[in-house]
C-alpha cells in the first residue's frame, strides 16, 4: 500500500513540475468555468422556453376549440 501511495506523490509530483501539466490544468479551468456558466444559465433559459411552450400551447389551444 505505501508503494502505491509513493508512486502517486511521485506522479503528482511529475506532473506539478511538467509544464505540459500546466496546459491541462489551464483547459480543465476552462472548461470548468464553461460548465458552471451553461450550469448557472440553464435556470433562466429554462423560464423563458417554459413561457414560449406556455404561449404556444395557449395560442394553438385557441385554435382547436
Amino acid at each position: 500500500m505505501r508503494d502505491v501511495l509513493d508512486n502517486w506523490v511521485l506522479r503528482l509530483q511529475i506532473l506539478i513540475n511538467d509544464k505540459e501539466g500546466q496546459d491541462l490544468v489551464e483547459y480543465a479551468l476552462v472548461v470548468a468555468t464553461v460548465a458552471f456558466g451553461a450550469t448557472a444559465g440553464m435556470s433562466s433559459m429554462a423560464s423563458g422556453l417554459n413561457k414560449a411552450f406556455r404561449q404556444v400551447s395557449t395560442t394553438v389551444g385557441s385554435y382547436i376549440t
